[in-house]
């Protein structure tokens, strides 16, 4: 495997660790704010904003591992049958489905560019001034840099397809 395919792999492993980081911060959060109402009548502020940004977050730092790992959904009945008859024509299905995928992954990162620089630019958040706030940008910017790497992992399965 190539140098430049063991960083993407190195990389994508470091976003899952994130991912699987938050998932432990939202837990103990989601546990701190449920035993904060029913012990104390007092609920941690801006846990439904902070839950509902992080899901995103989340499934973007998680995906292109799951795509590394093979746990990606998808049915296999025509393209198991196509591989295992005509392999090579399993291959160029497999690859055209990567191809879509990339252009589609594209269209996410390209259409959420611009969602990103004005969040950023603009101070644009979540939540109730005087209670809760969140800036949005860096869920913004976990899906630009999760779909990136995800659009990499794509070419990377087509690359090893190749080879």
């Amino acid at each position: 495997m190539s140098l430049s395919l063991r960083i993407l792999d190195r990389a994508t492993q470091g976003l899952n660790l994130a991912g699987s980081a938050l998932i432990l911060v939202l837990m103990l959060l989601i546990g701190a704010d449920v035993i904060g109402r029913a012990a104390f009548g007092t609920p941690i502020s801006g846990v439904p904003e902070i839950v509902t940004m992080s899901i995103v977050a989340i499934v973007f730092l998680q995906i292109p591992q799951a795509l590394r790992a093979g746990r990606m959904t998808r049915s296999d009945g025509l393209g198991g049958w196509l591989a295992r008859r005509y392999p090579a024509a399993g291959r160029a299905l497999d690859t055209l489905f990567d191809l879509i995928a990339i252009a589609v992954t594209g269209v996410i990162v390209h259409g959420t560019w611009p969602i990103f620089a004005r969040a950023w630019q603009r101070g644009e958040f979540v939540g109730a001034v005087g209670d809760f706030t969140a800036p949005v940008w860096p869920v913004k910017l976990t899906i630009l840099v999760g779909g990136g790497f995800l659009i990499a992992q794509f070419a990377a399965r087509i690359a090893r397809r190749h080879s």
